[in-house]
């Protein structure tokens, strides 16, 4: 941890490493929750709301590069989706050595509404904060998505602990 001198500072950064933790426990623990509800695995739910919030079909390799999953992890989750119904492979028009992924919207949307049940409650939250706020917390999610994805990085070339 680093040394942090000024004590408000300190206290800040105590407090939110702490909810941070808190935080990110009880999001995936939520989100087996909608996995359980819905029957999926919980990696299959946040990789349909990865594939739906990008434009356009993804490659396995993409998918892989989009959740930080080895090819072969990313190619058992598509195998899976593929066979629940939500997503399909087709053939690239541009290159028909490569396959694309693309969401199967009826079945999609099944999820989606679970997601848009319970989003309501998830924006009443976000209702009291101001704009500059609000830009605040999307800067830091980004950033937070950038460096889950280098950490992840980061771990997969780390020899595993014993």
């Amino acid at each position: 941890m680093i040394q942090v001198t000024d004590p408000r500072r300190a206290r800040l950064s105590e407090e939110l490493s702490k909810e941070s933790r808190r935080y990110l426990a009880s999001y995936v623990l939520f989100n087996q929750a909608v996995a359980d509800h819905l029957g999926l695995h919980p990696t299959d739910v946040q990789f349909l709301s990865l594939l739906t919030a990008e434009p356009g079909p993804r490659t396995v390799r993409q998918i892989a590069d989009m959740t930080g999953l080895t090819t072969g992890s990313a190619t058992r989750l598509v195998d899976r989706l593929e066979r629940g119904g939500y997503v399909a492979r087709t053939p690239d028009r541009q290159d028909r050595r490569r396959v694309l992924v693309t969401p199967v919207a009826d079945r999609v949307a099944r999820v989606t509404a679970v997601w848009d049940d319970l989003g309501r409650n998830w924006q009443a939250l976000l209702d009291d904060h101001t704009d500059d706020e609000l830009e605040v917390i999307t800067r830091h999610m980004r950033r937070a998505y950038d460096l889950s994805h280098t950490q992840m990085q980061h771990l997969r070339s780390l020899p595993k602990p014993d």
